[in-house]
C-alpha cells in the first residue's frame, strides 16, 4: 500500500477476491442514479448459473492476450475510486502500437482522487514500455468493447452495451492533462418521426439494379449466424478506428449473451449471387428491464435477470447494435434496402424508438443516412489519449 495525504491507494491484481469490492464500488458510488444501469455483476465476476465467465476472472478469453491489473483508493474505511490498466498485446500487434488502456474509471466527484487513480494507472502503463495512454474503456478500447465516457445525453439511460458516467469524468480528464482522441455518437429515431417514404423510395430502387437477397437470422442456428456476422464484422471494420476482430470464442460468448432477447426478425443478412455481403442488426435493448430499482429487494443478478424474462418480449426500445458491409459490395445501397426490411418488422409492431450507436463522429455517410430516416442527434462519448515519457 502506499498514502497521498489522507489518500490511501492498493493495486488489486487479476484473481483477488477484493474485485468483489471493485465491482461492488460503482453501486456505492451512483446509488438512486435513474439514469444509471450497469452490466450484469456475472458479466464481470462470472455466474456459472447464468453461464457467465466474467471479464475481470482468468477464465476469460480477454487474458490469453493481454496483461491487466486493478487500483482502488480510500479514505479510511471508505472507498472512493477505482481504475484499471491493461495492456492489449493483440491490439498492439493488429495496429503496431505501443498503448496502454485504462478502464473500469469510477470516482468520486474530487479531482485529487481521479488524479492519483489515473497516476497509477499511467505508471503501470509506463513501466511497460508503453507511449500511450488510452481510455477510458473497460479494459481496453476496441470497437466492440463498451467504453468511452459520456460528454452529452445525461438525461437518458444507456441501452445495451453503452456507458453512463456523471458530466465531472470529462473535467477530469481535460484537468490531467488528456486530450480528445475520437467521439462516438448516438441518434434516436422515434417511431412517429421514422421517414418511411424516403425509405421506400430507395430500397425500391436498389431492388431494380442490383442482385440483392436478404434473408433473417435464423434462431435454431443462433451459433453459426452469429459466426456469420463476425465473418462479415471482421471483414467490413477492419480499417475503421479502434478496430479489433472478434474471435470466434467471443463470438459463441455474444450468442449466449443474445440468445434472451434477440428478435430475429431484426437481424437481416443480404446475399450476391449467394455471397454473404453485409450483416445489420437491431437488438432489443435489455437494459430496459436491468435498469436498477433501488427497492428494499435489491438489484441482484437474480431479480434483474428475472424482470428481464418477464418483460423480454415487450421491450419498447431497441439499439441498432451491428452493421457491416464487406468492401467489395459498397457503394450498392444495401444500406437502404436492409433498413427498408428490418423497418417492415418493427412498425406494425411494439417498438416505440431505436438508437443507433456507436457511430464514429465522422462517420458521415452513416450518419447522413440515419438523419435522412428521421433519427435525431442525443448522445456523445468520448476517448481520451494521453502521451507518455
Amino acid at each position: 500500500m502506499a498514502a497521498s495525504t489522507e489518500l490511501i491507494v492498493k493495486e488489486i491484481p487479476l484473481g483477488d477476491p477484493e474485485l468483489r469490492d471493485f465491482v461492488k464500488f460503482h453501486w456505492q458510488l451512483h446509488k438512486s442514479e435513474p439514469c444509471w444501469t450497469p452490466p450484469l455483476n456475472g458479466d464481470l465476476l462470472g455466474n456459472r448459473l447464468l453461464g457467465l465467465k466474467g471479464l475481470l476472472t482468468p477464465k476469460h478469453p480477454y487474458h490469453r492476450h493481454a496483461d491487466v491489473t486493478h487500483f482502488m483508493v480510500w479514505r479510511e474505511k471508505t472507498s472512493l475510486g477505482r481504475i484499471s490498466a491493461a495492456v492489449n498485446r493483440q491490439y498492439n500487434d493488429f495496429h503496431r502500437t505501443s498503448f496502454g488502456f485504462f478502464g473500469f474509471f469510477e470516482v468520486v466527484p474530487e479531482y485529487q482522487v481521479a488524479k492519483l487513480l489515473l497516476d497509477c494507472a499511467r505508471t503501470w502503463i509506463s513501466g511497460r514500455g508503453m507511449t500511450i495512454m488510452r481510455g477510458p474503456g473497460e479494459y481496453s478500447n476496441a470497437t466492440h468493447e463498451r467504453q468511452g465516457i459520456l460528454i452529452d445525453g445525461f438525461q437518458y439511460p444507456p441501452t445495451v452495451e453503452m456507458t453512463h458516467s456523471p458530466p465531472y469524468y470529462s473535467q477530469f480528464m481535460e484537468q490531467y492533462g488528456m486530450k480528445k482522441a475520437k467521439d462516438y455518437v448516438a441518434y434516436l429515431v422515434h417511431r412517429d418521426s421514422y421517414q418511411v417514404s424516403p425509405l421506400k423510395r430507395l430500397a425500391q430502387r436498389v431492388n431494380r439494379t442490383a442482385n440483392i437477397e436478404t434473408r433473417p437470422l435464423i434462431m435454431r442456428k443462433l451459433k453459426e449466424e452469429i459466426r456469420l456476422i463476425v465473418q462479415i464484422y471482421n471483414e467490413a471494420w477492419s480499417q475503421n478506428w479502434g478496430f479489433l476482430p472478434i474471435s470466434a470464442e467471443e463470438g459463441d460468448a455474444l450468442a449466449d449473451s443474445l440468445r434472451l432477447i434477440i428478435d430475429p426478425q431484426l437481424v437481416q443478412f443480404a446475399f450476391i449471387n449467394k455471397e454473404p455481403a453485409a450483416v445489420m442488426g437491431i437488438i432489443p435493448d435489455p437494459n430496459y428491464a436491468l435498469l436498477p430499482r433501488w427497492r428494499w429487494y435489491g438489484d441482484s443478478d437474480l431479480v434483474r435477470v428475472l424482470r428481464l424474462l418477464r418483460v423480454r418480449r415487450r421491450i419498447p426500445r431497441l439499439r441498432g447494435m451491428f452493421f457491416g458491409i464487406r468492401p467489395r459490395y459498397r457503394n450498392l445501397g444495401i444500406p437502404a434496402l436492409m433498413a427498408d426490411k428490418i423497418a417492415s418488422r418493427i412498425l406494425p409492431r411494439h417498438y416505440q424508438e431505436c438508437e443507433a450507436s456507436l457511430m464514429l463522429d465522422d462517420n458521415e455517410p452513416i450518419i447522413k443516412l440515419v438523419r435522412r430516416f428521421g433519427g435525431r442527434y442525443y448522445k456523445r462519448w468520448r476517448i481520451y489519449d494521453m502521451a507518455l515519457k
